[in-house]
Order: structure tokens, then C-alpha cells, then sequence
């Protein structure tokens, strides 16, 4: 065994005898990781079993992604043999805090990053006991080793550990992610660093394309595990986030090309750059040109080389992923409605999504919204009890993404985009009639300046309208309890267009629709005014698909069990074009037009108008 192989075994086996057991949670069992029983892992290693990586050092020419080579022995092989990813490459306990002193070991600290069984990626391996793999890393601020481990995932046997593996700079400043600021004509810049203010000031230099750039200021946060409200998330899911950044470029001139790049001042004068980015900046409210939004929900993420293939987890992600980058050149703004990453606590994967969607997030501004695979944690504040955050209970997506809310702990905000006037609201808080969130969202409403932003849009994760899901039928609410009851007065009073949910897997769209009554006949060309609100859920971006009632509601005009994603093209302050896209291969399969004057938007309707009186 080599001497690298053999003090990893060494400190393996401490950690073995000194951790606890006590940091999985059961009933997470959907996320991938959470099938593997680290905690039970048991030492095994053997002189004639050994797994080696290649090359040893990466990035060299500043790449953020890499393809190792894993080669691998074991004189025993097995249907259940697997190999994890670890980083830090050395996967000890001696960062992890006890939880319950009663626990038994042994004790693995942490969960992999991610996983392969063997024989799913080399057929000759149970007859040879030798095998070849292929991982792609990212650069994530630590070394990594790669373990050989047999008895599946739920008994594992540790058999051989890896050379250590890591990036030339592992603190680089990388995964920008774009966002509007709290103005029109301002742009947010996060980004994720391996860099304290300590030991470097960081910076976004920017400025119009072929121009004179300048130089703005970032704000820092990170979080430790004591931010965090339970496990995974504290345990056996926590990594080291590193170092959050977020910068905010102001009196951007609208429609205008910028290039940027995001840098840290090191103590000793040197500076560390990152690649060049572009963006075009939001046009002028009101503006009356060419602007295309995609709103989607619960995409997630997936792994390009195979790993944790029997999660099935968010099969649809990389379709959804790869659909808009091929089409960047035609989006302007990007919603996500929730459920992003699906870490549930495993922390590692917040930066496996953040390098996932780059080439979307750095190039337009990516908006989030608060779902409860980020925010739900018992006693944590949510609206909902639930354990789906896996511990996080909404500080990674707080402090991973910028949103223009007065308070990120409270994911609600409003943002503009030339002719839309998007109101996003949180549906793991209170939205109910009297709540602080109410109170926001009609303001949101009643700030639109319909003559020059026609198009109003609401959305929110949980389906707050109407869904036709099989478990929202048989509670026979067709939507969140309490949800449109709370809401659609204000919808139809401020007469909203459309309305996006996702956390259910799939795409349904409805009739204009009022007091759960259809108010328009019509199913692909909409005039007039605006006498009931489109409904529509698009959390079908990724994650494994949700079945339908078996009955279709008369007010569902179109349900599609697949993934996809809704593309709006606004040509002009009274034409509007409604795409549903799926993501295998990027065809409209559901699509309307609304043509609207202002008058139209003025006009009464039933619950539409103050009441009013006749002067005599």
C-alpha cells in the first residue's frame, strides 16, 4: 500500500474509533446521499485491494472542472461494491460534534460528495476485480480522496482509500450568480471564494463592453454549523460553505453590454481573477421592446459523469439545464421558484449546483424563490413543520443567492423588468389574510404601473391557485389549504395575468379563472380585459415526475406528465406569447397569446373595481 493510501487508512481508522453515530436522518431517504449509512461504515482494508487517482493536481490552466481516472482493484469484488468521493480528502471526525453520547461507533464524519457502484461502469469488474472510473470534479476550496467500499450503501466496509486529489487554487473566486438589485439599473454579482476578508479584499471589475472598467466593492458572509437547525445539515451533510460574496453594480445604462470579473486582493498585493463574464442590463420599466423570461421550480441537479445514479432523484435537471443554454442568446431574466438545489443538508451540493447552472446564472440574472426543500424545519419559523430542508432551514439559499427583499430571512420581494412586474411570494411564511406577507403582496400589487408595466405576475413554490395533482385531489383543495381563499381577491382585484407555482412535478395551465370558475372560454387567444387570472404550475424542471388526478378538473386546459419549463416573450405593451417548452428536446407543446390594451386593464370586472357612486 502506499504511504498517501495508508495514513489516509490510518486516519480513517481514528475517526472510526473516536466518532458517534447518531447524524443521519431518516425520511430524507429521496436525496441520494442520504441512502448511504456512512455512519456505519466499518474498517476493512486489505494489502491486495487498492484505488488510485490521476492526475493529482488540477486546474493547472485555471479550469473550475476536471475529469479524474480512477483505477481500482479489490480481490474480493462484489455486486455492492462503491466508491465515494470525500472531501476534505481526509474524512475524519475530528471536526464533528457529538449529538447524542449514547450513540455507538464507529463513525465516519461525513457523507461523501458522491458516489458510483462499480459494476454499473465496468462490466468485467466482478469477474477481474479491476476496474477503470471516470469523475468530473469541480473546484470546491479542498483536496479529495476517493474510497473503495464494499456491502453496498446501507452496510459499507471500508476497503482501500485514494491519493489525495486537489485544485491548483482551491480558494479561486468562482460559480457567479447574477440577480437584479433593488433598482432597475442595478446588477448583483455573487459569487463563491475560498478567500476570508482576512487575507483578501474582493471586488467585481466591470464595466461597458470595449470600455474603461471599474472597480466595486463585495460584501462577505459565510455561516458555520451552529447556523444550521438540525442534521444532516449539522452532521454528517455539513461542509465547509467557504466564503459567499456578493457585489452590486449600480447606474447601469439600460440594454447596454457589460463584461465583468470577479477578483480578491490578496495582503501581499497580488491579485486572483476569474474568468470574464458578460450581461446585457435590464431595460428601462416601461420600455416597449423584445423581453423573454423563463419561470420553472424544483429543478435541482444531477452529476455529467454518472454519480449516484440509483437516487433518480432529479432525472430531468440536466435536460432543463442544457435547454437554456442552448437558447441564453434569447432569455433575459430566469425564475427559479423554488426547491433549487434539493441538498437537504448536504451541503456540498450547493456548490455542484452552483457550478451547474453558471453558464445561465452568469450571464442573466437568475432569481430565486424559497421552497420547502430550503426553507422547512421544525420550530424554525416556516409556515410549515416539515423536515425538508434537511437542516438547512433556509440559511444556504439565503446567503447562496442574492433577492431583493428588505429581509432575506423573509424570501419575499418584487423586481421589474421593462414591461413585467413580477411579485414573488414565500410560501413556507405566512401569506393569510392580516399576515406581513399579505400586507406585501397586495402593496406589490397595487405599485404596478399598468400603463407601463401591463404584465403583472405572481408566483410562489407551494401551489397557492390550482393543481390538479393526485394528492391535492384526493384533499379535495386542488391547491395548498387555505391558499386561494386568502388570495384571490387580490389577484382579481389588481387584475394579475398569470400566476407560477411549482412543487408539483409536473405542467398544468388554466382557464382565466375566478372563485374556482372559468371567465374565459377561449384556450389559445385571450383579449379584453382581465376578468380572471391564469394559474400555472411548472415545477416539472427537473425533479421525479408527480402523477395527476384521474378526473382532469373543467377549469385544466392542458397537463403534461414531463419536464419542462415556461418561456414568456413580451413584444410590446400589449402582446404577450405563453410557451410551455419541455426539456428533452426544447419543443413548445402548450402555448397562448394575450392581446391587451391599457383599457382593457382598466376596465371593470366582478371583484374588479372599488365600488363606486353616481353623482346626481
Amino acid at each position: 500500500m502506499e504511504k498517501s493510501s495508508l495514513f489516509s487508512a490510518v486516519m480513517v481508522f481514528v475517526s472510526l474509533i473516536l466518532g458517534l453515530a447518531s447524524a443521519h436522518i431518516n425520511g430524507l431517504g429521496e436525496q441520494s446521499l442520504s441512502k448511504i449509512a456512512i455512519y456505519k461504515a466499518t474498517l476493512a482494508l486489505s494489502e491486495s485491494s487498492s484505488i488510485k487517482a490521476h492526475p493529482s493536481l488540477l486546474g493547472l490552466a485555471n479550469e473550475d472542472t476536471e475529469w479524474v481516472r480512477v483505477k481500482l482493484r479489490n480481490h474480493e469484488p462484489s455486486a455492492g461494491d462503491w466508491v465515494g468521493v470525500f472531501s476534505p480528502a481526509t474524512f475524519n471526525s475530528s471536526s464533528c460534534k457529538p449529538v447524542n453520547p449514547k450513540d455507538q461507533t464507529p463513525y465516519i464524519c461525513s457523507a461523501p460528495i458522491k458516489y458510483k457502484f462499480v459494476r454499473n461502469f465496468d462490466q468485467q469488474y466482478l469477474k477481474t476485480g479491476r476496474a477503470f472510473l471516470r469523475f468530473q470534479l469541480i473546484n470546491q476550496r479542498a483536496d479529495f480522496s476517493f474510497a473503495l467500499f464494499t456491502g453496498g450503501l446501507s452496510n459499507p466496509k471500508l476497503v482501500a482509500v485514494s491519493n489525495h486529489i486537489s485544485f491548483a487554487n482551491p480558494k479561486a473566486p468562482l460559480y457567479p450568480r447574477l440577480a437584479q438589485g433593488k433598482s432597475w439599473n442595478e446588477m448583483t454579482v455573487t459569487w463563491t471564494s475560498g478567500y476570508n476578508i482576512n487575507e483578501a479584499v474582493p471586488f467585481v471589475m466591470w464595466g461597458l463592453k470595449g470600455e474603461i472598467q471599474t472597480l466595486s466593492p463585495a460584501g462577505t458572509l459565510t455561516f458555520n454549523r451552529g447556523s444550521m437547525c438540525g442534521s444532516p445539515a449539522q452532521t454528517v451533510g455539513w461542509r465547509d460553505p467557504g466564503f459567499i460574496h456578493t457585489s452590486f453594480l449600480k447606474d447601469l445604462w439600460p440594454n447596454s453590454e457589460y463584461t465583468y470579473r470577479m477578483g480578491h486582493l490578496l495582503n501581499n498585493g497580488l491579485r486572483i481573477w476569474s474568468k470574464l463574464y458578460s450581461f446585457k442590463s435590464s431595460p428601462y420599466p416601461g420600455q416597449d421592446s423584445l423581453q423573454r423570461v423563463v419561470i420553472f421550480g424544483d429543478m435541482g441537479k444531477a452529476e455529467r459523469d454518472g454519480s449516484n445514479e440509483y437516487s433518480n432523484y432529479q432525472p430531468g435537471s440536466l435536460n432543463t439545464t442544457d435547454q437554456l443554454i442552448r437558447d441564453l442568446q434569447n432569455i433575459d431574466i430566469v425564475f427559479h421558484i423554488g426547491d433549487i438545489s434539493y441538498a437537504n443538508g448536504y451541503i456540498s451540493q450547493w456548490d455542484q449546483f452552483t457550478s451547474q447552472v453558471e453558464p445561465i446564472a452568469s450571464a442573466v440574472p437568475y432569481m430565486i424563490g424559497s421552497g420547502n426543500h430550503e426553507r422547512d424545519w421544525p420550530n424554525s419559523g416556516s409556515f410549515y413543520d416539515g423536515i425538508d430542508s434537511g437542516g438547512e432551514c433556509g440559511v444556504l439559499a439565503e446567503t447562496m443567492f442574492y433577492v431583493p427583499s428588505e429581509n432575506r430571512a423573509k424570501f419575499w420581494y418584487s423586481t421589474d423588468y421593462g414591461m413585467f412586474h413580477f411579485c414573488i411570494a414565500d410560501s413556507e411564511h405566512d401569506w393569510r389574510e392580516g399576515s406581513e406577507q399579505y400586507r406585501f403582496i397586495e402593496q406589490c400589487f397595487a405599485s404596478a404601473d399598468r400603463q407601463k408595466q401591463p404584465w403583472l405576475i405572481f408566483a410562489a413554490h407551494r401551489v397557492l391557485g390550482y393543481s390538479s395533482d393526485k394528492y391535492y385531489a384526493a384533499e379535495g383543495s386542488f391547491a395548498e389549504p387555505m391558499a386561494r381563499q386568502s388570495l384571490q381577491k387580490l389577484w382579481q382585484k389588481y387584475k394579475v395575468d398569470l400566476a407560477f407555482y411549482g412543487h408539483v412535478h409536473n405542467y398544468e395551465r388554466t382557464c382565466p379563472i375566478y372563485q374556482e370558475q372559468c371567465v374565459n372560454t377561449e384556450r389559445s387567444h385571450y383579449s379584453g380585459p382581465v376578468s380572471g387570472t391564469i394559474h400555472v404550475v411548472a415545477g416539472g424542471a427537473g425533479c421525479h415526475l408527480s402523477a395527476f388526478s384521474r378526473e382532469t378538473p373543467k377549469w385544466s386546459l392542458y397537463r403534461d406528465y414531463d419536464w419542462g419549463f415556461v418561456k414568456l416573450t413580451a413584444f410590446n405593451h400589449s402582446s404577450l406569447l405563453f410557451e410551455y417548452k419541455r426539456s428533452r428536446d426544447g419543443k413548445v407543446y402548450d402555448s397562448f397569446t394575450i392581446a391587451r390594451d391599457y383599457k382593457d386593464v382598466l376596465a371593470c370586472v366582478h371583484d374588479g373595481c372599488e365600488p363606486t357612486t353616481r353623482r346626481s
